[in-house]
């Protein structure tokens, strides 16, 4: 697995839009994005920090991957490329 960048909620909300996820709300520090796709609707919720802690960008990247079936390593690549 490549290592994990430094992204800010920002960065990530950006990749995120860029897969299908549309923000739905925002509440205090906390972003809440949803995609509707043919298995069902997936909601995510992003810390709306200048850097995300590596755990919890972790956490996001594996959510993500199992729901859109795309590896961890594309979407790490796809982060630093935004």
């Amino acid at each position: 697995m490549l290592k994990l960048p430094v992204v800010s909620s920002k960065t990530l909300v950006k990749l995120l839009n860029n897969l299908g996820y549309e923000v739905t709300r925002q509440k205090g520090s906390h972003i809440r994005l949803k995609k509707t796709s043919e298995k069902g609707t997936h909601s995510i919720t992003v810390p709306n920090h200048s850097e995300l802690a590596k755990g919890t960008l972790n956490d996001i990247l594996t959510k993500i991957s199992i729901w859109n079936n795309i590896p961890k390593d594309d979407l790490i690549i796809m982060i630093e490329n935004i």
